[in-house]
């Protein structure tokens, strides 16, 4: 059996909220909070939208937009692709093994 998870408080635009979290997530959940939280500071700022149900709506509706966009590009959200990342770094990893290796077994 699974242990239960834990609670943490957390604050978006204001109000605590007490959020079920796995332990080692609380890193990730805590920046999906801030996250949130900048996105619905901006559409209050913006001064359009006026309730808060209505604000998180709209903040939802946008970062889904975001994830699909970023899906549909081919692209992760961190705005490379993967895989040209993995050849890159097996690249330099080859020229580093090289250069670190002792003068005799180098070619």
């Amino acid at each position: 059996m699974s242990p239960k998870p834990k609670h943490i408080d957390v604050t978006i635009m204001g109000r605590t909220y007490k959020v079920a979290c796995e332990d080692g997530e609380r890193a990730e959940l805590l920046a999906a909070v801030a996250y949130l939280d900048r996105k619905m500071s901006e559409i209050k700022s913006a001064g359009k939208v006026a309730s808060t149900e209505r604000i998180a709506v709209m903040a939802a509706l946008n970062i889904a937009h975001e994830l699909l966009s970023a899906r549909t590009s081919g692209s992760s959200t961190l705005g490379f692709d993967i895989e040209t990342l993995k050849r890159r770094m097996l690249s330099m990893q080859a020229m580093l093994d090289e250069a670190l290796a002792p003068p005799e077994q180098r070619p």
